[in-house]
């Protein structure tokens, strides 16, 4: 595959991800990711048999760009603590560009399109239920250290409590998104997230002592 046929590829599904988590599913059309990406319409079919392919083409890469990101925050010479707050923080930074750029809230990328599709498209709901079991893995490691650490109680089921800590962050995102705004993200997520949990939360100690 050449240079330029892999770049075109490529700018479809950079394309196509940003289109839909900025608008919806069902709002962005085949034209309109031709033109953002200026890229004849033939050469989109070239490529992809439909939108649907596509864009399970874009959850792929987001899963790809994710990782790295994800191993960054969640690495094993951090402290746990620090890698949910790291995470609550980096969640709140990309929401906040993301709304200087398109001049909206945009939620979590994944989650939106799961919200609008899951029920209707099983290959869809597939990819963004395995993207969704890719974080709670980070999750469920970073809890057992807190087990470990003595942070939380050894009977402590880790596994549920990485499913709450994904239900919580993406349901937190979504009022983000309906509200168009990130004044409660940006004031309870990282706190609420360590709540959840049963942490304290050290910034807010501070700001009370």
């Amino acid at each position: 595959m050449s240079q330029a046929t892999t770049d075109t590829r490529q700018k479809l599904i950079d394309t196509a991800g940003r289109l839909i988590w900025m608008n919806s599913y069902g709002a962005v059309s085949v034209d309109d990711i031709c033109k953002a990406a200026d890229v004849k319409k033939g050469s989109f079919y070239h490529f992809f048999p439909s939108k649907a392919d596509l864009s399970i083409a874009a959850l792929d890469h987001e899963e790809a760009v994710l990782r790295p990101i994800y191993d960054m925050i969640f690495s094993a010479s951090r402290p746990p603590v620090e890698r949910l707050t790291m995470l609550a923080d980096l969640i709140v930074e990309k929401q906040a560009e993301m709304l200087r750029e398109v001049g909206h809230v945009c939620g979590c990328p994944s989650g939106s399109l799961g919200c609008e599709l899951a029920g209707t498209d099983s290959i869809i709901k597939n990819k963004i239920e395995q993207i969704f079991a890719f974080k709670k893995r980070y999750y469920e490691a970073t809890i057992r250290d807190l087990v470990n650490e003595g942070l939380l109680p050894q009977d402590t089921d880790c596994k549920a409590r990485a499913d709450e800590i994904l239900d919580y962050i993406t349901g937190q995102m979504l009022v983000a998104r309906v509200q168009n705004s990130l004044d409660h993200l940006e004031r309870n997520l990282k706190s609420g997230l360590l709540r959840l949990l049963g942490l304290k939360d050290s910034d807010h100690a501070a700001d009370a002592a």
